[in-house]
This record gives structure tokens, C-alpha cells and sequence, in this order.
């Protein structure tokens, strides 16, 4: 973790369960998981991706 507190973590898709995207959080003010609505390009539609551990 870096010194202004900022956590790497990756996106899955819940339909097809691949992990497309990777992104930064504010581990201090967001505690909870991280959804967002993106384009798989597995599914080839937009479908909503949730924070993996």
C-alpha cells in the first residue's frame, strides 16, 4: 500500500467471472467493495464488475 493510503485492486465481471480491469481505491474512505457498471469485452456488453479480494 502506498503512503497516501491508496490500494491496487481488480475488477471481475459477475457474468463471465474474468478479471478485466484493475483500479486504485482510498482504503480510508471507501471500506466497502467497489461496483462498477463496465464493458467486458468476453460478453461483449456492459455488465457490472465487483471488487475480488
Amino acid at each position: 500500500m502506498a503512503k497516501d493510503g491508496r490500494l491496487i485492486l481488480t475488477l471481475e465481471c459477475t457474468n463471465c467471472k474474468n478479471r478485466n480491469y484493475s483500479t486504485t481505491k482510498n482504503k480510508t474512505k471507501h471500506s466497502g467493495r467497489i461496483e462498477h457498471k463496465k464493458f467486458c469485452r468476453f460478453c461483449n456488453k456492459r455488465t457490472l464488475h465487483k471488487e475480488t479480494k
